[in-house]
């Protein structure tokens, strides 16, 4: 018998209050956004143990093509935990890493939409200058600027 392969990595999902000013972080970020829906009844409830639920998401794509993030806003059943402030070592979910092209020019443009350091931007040998921050409601981001032939 055949042994079933992994074909990909389809998505990461991350919860949130406001899907508006999560989804326009991350287009300032440089994800587009490919669609919007509302994902409801009983279903749905099947594939995540939730029961009848209704939630809104917001499907980004990076702009390779090859990864996705999806943004969830619960209407029902409403949010029962919060993690967004949970520090850096806390377990479970804890980050989503993207790579770009000028560290500064994006800690800029993303300070607008209320993103702020949450240590300081390190250099890593000659690799990468490094940092992470908190976006939009706290989430936690990594951000990796390729220095010299890392590309």
């Amino acid at each position: 018998m055949t042994r079933s392969q992994l074909l990909r990595m389809d998505n990461i999902g991350i919860v949130v209050e406001s899907l508006d000013e999560a989804v326009a972080f991350f287009t300032e970020l440089g994800l587009t956004l490919e669609g919007r829906a509302t994902v409801e009844g009983e279903w749905a409830g099947r594939i995540t143990g939730l029961g009848d639920q209704r939630v809104e998401i917001a499907m980004m794509v990076t702009p390779d093509g090859h990864s996705r993030l999806e943004l969830s806003r619960f209407l029902a059943p409403p949010v029962v935990a919060d993690h967004r402030n949970a520090p850096v070592n806390a377990l479970g979910y804890l980050r989503a890493m993207f790579a770009v092209s000028d560290l500064d020019d994006t800690l800029a443009r993303l300070g607008a939409h209320g993103a702020r350091l949450v240590g300081e931007v390190v250099r890593y040998e000659n690799a990468y200058r490094l940092c992470y921050i908190r976006g939009p409601e706290g989430i936690l981001i990594g951000l990796a600027e390729p220095l010299g032939s890392h590309p």
